[in-house]
């Protein structure tokens, strides 16, 4: 169907649009990194190596990745043990596997060194480790420290956007504008359900607007095709 599909008819509800969204994606593949907490991979470290991983990689590629890797090393010393080689061996069907691999090779030695084995549970301690942009340190405290956050990614950046709840350019504008506009307790919550959405209904091109749960509250902002 083309752009005339229309939306917006009734006043956003963060309660109502999180219980829509629950269930648009149950039965859907999680993300990956709470994927991975699910499956007992909730370790601190185990969640950032696991969200470095992921950056510009698919979640189907992250999961797969991480779950090998945790296999044989779980943890930092375990890393440390298989060296470089190993590790890229390891890290190589995700995007960039060689600077990844350094990086995680260098978080894993500083948190031996630096930090007495633990992981920063800060914005500031997780960012100053190399490799480790906002968005990886905002997941690793959601998902791993439980700290309230919206960690950003393309698709809670779109969607958000897309329903006119914030009206932004970056992700890191995003998340301060999305943490104004929804409850504290929606904060985690934001990234663990608007990621399986995005992929399966509110995709980047041509999202399934005729069939969406929360077409009612949404401004579709930019959407000029839909299905």
């Amino acid at each position: 169907m083309g752009g005339e599909t229309i939306g917006g008819t009734e006043p956003w509800d963060a309660d109502e649009a999180f219980r829509r969204l629950r269930a648009a994606v149950r039965g859907r593949p999680k993300a990956a990194v709470f994927d991975l907490r699910d499956r007992g991979f909730g370790s601190p470290f185990q969640v950032l190596v696991a969200s470095l991983i992921s950056a510009r990689t698919r979640d189907e590629t992250t999961l797969a990745v991480a779950l090998r890797l945790f296999a044989e090393a779980p943890a930092p010393a375990d890393v440390l043990a298989l060296g470089e080689a190993r590790l890229i061996e390891l890290i190589r069907p995700a995007t960039f596997p060689e600077p990844k691999a350094r990086d995680v090779l260098e978080i894993a030695r500083r948190i031996r060194d630096d930090h007495d084995g633990e992981v920063p549970a800060t914005m500031e301690g997780l960012t100053a480790f190399r490799g480790v942009g906002p968005k990886v340190a905002a997941l690793t405290l959601a998902v791993a420290f439980g700290v309230p956050i919206v960690p950003v990614d393309v698709h809670v950046h779109r969607i958000a956007n897309r329903w006119g709840l914030v009206a932004t350019r970056t992700p890191e504008q995003t998340m301060k504008a999305l943490e104004e506009a929804l409850p504290r307790r929606y904060w985690i919550a934001t990234n663990e359900l608007l990621v399986p959405f995005g992929k399966s209904v509110c995709t980047g091109v041509a999202p399934r607007c005729s069939t969406c749960l929360l077409l009612s509250m949404c401004r579709r902002v930019g959407v000029t095709s839909s299905r």
